[in-house]
């Protein structure tokens, strides 16, 4: 008796266990187009990130950062991106790149800040936080982490001549 219900609840605890692993929503902005050249060392000095936890926003629509020569083919996604250096692969000083919009709310113009203690991302509006330098833009808390929406990202290639290319 004691042998059946010991392997019941070990089943039960296996069962709730991996239940809980449930896949992060990612994908709810709005695609949009995402081309942002910082291919050129000189460029990435001036327009990187190079520490963990820097990071610098850019939104074509805003012109922001004011002086960055956004071109023809420039596209910064649904709601901006988001460019900060992290850990990934095992380096702690790797681009990572993010929409800026909340997934949560799903606005152009409702835009993630990034909390300078924490590191995280944090939506103005729903208060949800986002781990964006370790977590892949995975929620943390708020409303985004009770429906399991992460934040939309970017890719980030390395460039033959010393920056970084950032695409969708």
């Amino acid at each position: 008796m004691k042998h059946n219900l010991l392997s019941t609840l070990l089943t039960i605890v296996f069962i709730a266990l991996t239940s809980c692993s449930e896949e992060i929503n990612d994908d709810r902005i709005p695609p949009a187009a995402v081309n942002l050249e910082l291919s050129n060392q000189g460029m990435w000095d001036t327009y990187g990130v190079h520490g963990y936890g820097q990071y610098r926003k850019f939104i074509k629509s805003e012109k922001i950062p004011s002086n960055f020569p956004y071109s023809a083919t420039s596209y910064t996604g649904f709601g901006g991106i988001l460019l900060i250096c992290g850990y990934y692969n095992g380096d702690y000083n790797a681009p990572l790149a993010y929409d800026l919009a909340c997934p949560v709310e799903a606005k152009q113009t409702t835009r993630v800040n990034i909390d300078s203690n924490t590191f995280e991302a944090v939506c103005p509006v729903c208060g949800s936080h986002y781990d964006v330098c370790e977590g892949e833009g995975r929620p943390v808390s708020g409303k985004a982490a009770e429906l399991n929406y992460g934040m939309q990202r970017y890719h980030v290639y390395s460039s033959t001549t010393g920056g970084y290319i950032i695409v969708y």
